[in-house]
């Protein structure tokens, strides 16, 4: 997902200059006369679903000093958002990989072990490449660079291959406008995974999926469980006051892709999707910040809307990420109260509705440097 967007404008030039990042530690350094209020004890919490990942962040929503959520307004806003369509998205698998599902699921979750930060945090230029007569960008370049590594011969979805590859080769792959951002970072992930598959599965995303239970959770035993057990690069967890706070945000997207876009084909099924959350990234922030279900402390509104870098596991980042996964499945819950039994939803579903709607705002969204969003 995009770090940042090229064309974002300053809104806040006039905010109080207190807030600052930490030299040590990376925290913001605030003023608790100016943080949002500390929740009630009469918290809400939404009804359990058999998702791990809300389920971890009670802790969070408890205790958090620079963010709110606005439970009157979610409910004000289910009130008009109930009468969307909602539909179920169908996320299309990339240049009819769907014909073969195992290529298919390969495909996904190696494209999916990098899919991270694509603009440049200083220049705000965005990573893209030509492929097939078009000009890709984001995610997307991404995407064409390793269709186009496939074409070539380059065998960029086998374990063996992503233990060992190179810079010079990781360069070639994926050249572009620029180097692609995170170069590094990338790099060490496709290692990591690779080593994984290559000593487990036989080098295959594919073997590893069937050699789970069609569920996201199993008591250990689901695809998530199992993912972020042993690839550690998908383990997208955060410690707060102690306790572990699950987001699991690349995890659940690659199975989401794999389930939406392989549906017709029946090739993956998944028996609890339900049990999904919202995928905790740089947009769902920006939409319910606009649509003021959620709202930041004047020191963290400050550093969101002058571009300031949030550190990765900050409280800050983690109150960002954490109140978006709360807020959603609250949302969620509300709309559901005013459908009929054949037009309920799920998470995921008004995810894709926020998503598509505001990853093009012009307004600013937190930025944070890390290869899990």
């Amino acid at each position: 997902m995009d770090p940042n967007h090229p064309t974002r404008r300053r809104f806040v030039a006039g905010i109080s200059s207190s807030v600052m990042l930490a030299s040590a530690g990376g925290r913001l350094l605030r003023n608790v006369e100016t943080s949002v209020p500390a929740a009630n004890p009469g918290l809400r919490w939404p009804k359990p679903i058999g998702s791990p990942v809300i389920e971890s962040l009670r802790p969070v929503i408890e205790h958090s000093i620079d963010v709110a959520t606005n439970v009157d307004k979610i409910v004000e806003v289910a009130g008009w958002m109930a009468y969307e369509e909602l539909p179920m998205p169908h996320m299309s698998v990339p240049y009819g990989l769907d014909k073969n599902p195992p290529v298919a699921m390969d495909f996904i979750m190696v494209a999916t072990s990098i899919n991270s930060a694509f603009t440049d945090f200083k220049t705000h230029v965005k990573f893209e490449v030509e492929y097939e007569g078009q000009l890709r960008s984001d995610s997307d370049a991404m995407v064409a660079c390793l269709k186009r590594a496939m074409d070539s011969g380059v065998p960029i979805l086998d374990g063996k291959f992503l233990a060992g590859i190179t810079r010079p080769q990781f360069e070639k792959i994926f050249a572009g406008n620029m180097e692609i951002p995170m170069l590094e970072e990338k790099l060490q992930c496709f290692h990591e995974v690779g080593q994984v598959l290559a000593e487990r599965y036989d080098g295959r995303f594919y073997n590893f999926i069937k050699s789970c239970p069609p569920k996201l959770y199993a008591n250990g035993e689901g695809l998530v469980d199992r993912l972020v057990k042993e690839f550690p690069r998908f383990n997208d967890a955060s410690s707060f006051e102690g306790r572990e706070i699950k987001f699991y945000k690349l995890a659940q997207l690659g199975f989401w892709g794999m389930y939406s876009g392989l549906l017709s084909t029946g090739a993956f099924p998944l028996d609890d999707i339900s049990k999904m959350s919202a995928f905790a990234d740089y947009i769902i922030p920006v939409a319910l910040r606009l649509m003021g279900i959620t709202r930041y402390s004047p020191a963290l509104e400050k550093a969101v809307d002058s571009f300031q870098l949030i550190p990765r596991d900050s409280t800050q980042e983690i109150e960002i990420r954490a109140h978006s996964l709360y807020a959603t499945a609250l949302l969620t819950e509300e709309i559901n109260k005013m459908r009929g039994a054949g037009q309920q939803i799920i998470i995921p579903q008004l995810d894709a509705r926020l998503w598509s709607h505001y990853h093009t705002t012009l307004w600013p969204h937190h930025l944070t440097r890390t290869i899990m969003y």
